[in-house]
């Protein structure tokens, strides 16, 4: 393992990276379902907050796939693992 020392630095990047967004993924996914009864006493552009952020689902899901795909590109680029296409 220590003959690829940047190679492992990308790796744990990566893992961190993977991690967190797995996170923000799954509190986006099923925290509004759990209070959905309290986010719809809140009213966001004249519809529950609840069924906004039901509807929403797929754009947040779509945010989080680009911006992995975004810092993936610059932490390949940083630990120079990135192939110019």
């Amino acid at each position: 393992m220590r003959r690829y020392p940047r190679r492992r630095q990308a790796w744990r990047a990566t893992q961190r990276l993977t991690a967190v967004l797995l996170l923000v993924w799954a509190a986006a996914s099923f925290l509004p379902g759990w209070f959905a009864e309290e986010l719809n006493t809140v009213s966001f552009l004249g519809w529950p907050f609840g069924f906004y952020m039901a509807a929403q689902g797929r754009s947040h899901l779509l945010l989080i796939v680009w911006i992995y795909d975004r810092w993936m590109t610059g932490l390949e680029r940083r630990y120079g693992l990135h192939d110019d296409d």
